[in-house]
């Protein structure tokens, strides 16, 4: 297969910041975010895109949005009300990008936990907690938990994010802060679990980003709303989605989401610290259509007949 070009969006006339998988333009009052089809795996972006990815993780994360009736950042996903230079881009720009209110990111990665994978499971195997939270003896690697838990983790630049402890998040952005996070955290991640179980996924994972937004009429006062949910959400890039069919505790169950890229790279001679090779043909395919399979499977739609 020849080597796919690397999505990257171009809106002369606007300020435009390149993240790892997406691109935020600065319209002044607001953002316009630009979900590409590039991946990130083990702190790379991988040199061959997933073709149709950022468009199955915006239309994923605006199911899950109008789902959830939180307040959230969305404005518009109309071109129109982007402006002209946004318009005449349509073809590229259609279905992965949304005008979205600015806000002033809380710092935090707020994740909630249902089940122990991941890094909840290497540290439970020492230590029997996770973020400090102790947990009964016994458990496998992908046990349920005895209820879900909040583990905040910093936001990190570069690198992985690092996991802390609730005190942490405290000293970090105030009680307050904190416990209304953790309620909504929690309050969102049973509400999607319960959702996702009815269509035979499980949820075991997930993370969120909050931010604040000041009223118009009072951008100079101290009289901030209720935290916004920010980002994506919900989708198989920031969450941990099992089969329920496949599922059971004692392994590492598969997965939507780039399972097949880091599995991949770890048969290569590839040393993570220089850049990636290209990713074969087949690896594509497949990763793709993971994330085809868990839009349909959470939102009853096909992909082809909304996308072709």
């Amino acid at each position: 297969m020849a080597a796919l070009p690397l999505f990257q969006s171009e809106v002369p006339g606007y300020p435009r910041r390149q993240g790892k998988v997406r691109d935020v333009y600065d319209l002044g009052d607001r953002l316009v975010i630009v979900a590409s089809d590039r991946l990130s795996a083990f702190d790379w972006v991988m040199p061959t895109p997933i073709p149709d990815k950022g468009r199955i993780l915006t239309q994923l994360s605006l199911f899950w949005f109008q789902y959830l009736q939180m307040p959230n950042h969305v404005l518009s996903t109309d071109l129109s009300e982007m402006g002209p230079a946004f318009v005449a881009q349509q073809e590229q720009l259609e279905g992965r990008t949304m005008m979205v209110k600015k806000a002033t990111v809380v710092p935090i990665e707020c994740v909630a936990r249902g089940y122990l994978a991941g890094s909840g499971w290497k540290e439970y195997q020492q230590s029997q907690t996770v973020c400090g939270i102790a947990l009964p003896p016994g458990l496998k690697q992908a046990s349920p938990l005895p209820e879900p838990i909040f583990t905040p983790a910093t936001k990190a630049e570069t690198g992985h994010d690092e996991n802390i402890c609730f005190a942490s998040m405290v000293t970090a952005v105030g009680e307050t802060l904190a416990q209304t996070l953790k309620a909504k955290t929690l309050a969102i991640y049973q509400k999607a679990a319960s959702y996702a179980q009815s269509k035979g996924i499980i949820l075991a994972d997930t993370k969120f980003e909050f931010g604040m937004v000041l009223y118009e009429k009072n951008w100079q006062g101290e009289s901030p709303i209720d935290p916004i949910l920010i980002d994506e959400v919900l989708t198989p890039d920031s969450s941990r989605y099992w089969p329920q069919a496949s599922y059971r505790p004692g392994i590492s169950p598969p997965s939507y989401d780039k399972q097949f890229v880091r599995d991949w790279l770890e048969t290569t001679s590839w040393d993570k610290n220089s850049p990636p090779p290209q990713l074969p043909s087949e690896v594509v395919v497949r990763t793709r259509a993971k994330y085809v399979e868990a839009y349909e499977k959470l939102t009853g739609k096909r992909w082809s007949e909304i996308h072709g």
